[in-house]
């Protein structure tokens, strides 16, 4: 029962958690995309960053589309 106060908090509004989970679901979703593609061109270097920093996502944007050039057409082949 102690450890019920973590997970959820009686003061916190509703629209917290919303956020909170669309921002783990935005994170993991350009994590994703960039751990594929650094996986793919063998970027070893910025596949071991990006699976280590959690920067909800601004990070893999930098690599996606400033580093590798991917076009958004291609992001999901």
């Amino acid at each position: 029962m102690y450890m019920r106060q973590y997970i959820y908090h009686p003061q916190m509004p509703v629209w917290f958690w919303v956020l909170i989970a669309a921002a783990i679901m935005w994170s993991i979703f350009w994590k994703g995309a960039a751990l594929w593609h650094a996986a793919r061109k063998n970027d070893s270097a910025w596949f071991v960053i990006l699976l280590i920093f959690n920067t909800l996502g601004i990070l893999e944007l930098f690599y996606l589309y400033g580093v590798s050039k991917v076009k958004n057409d291609k992001l999901f082949k």
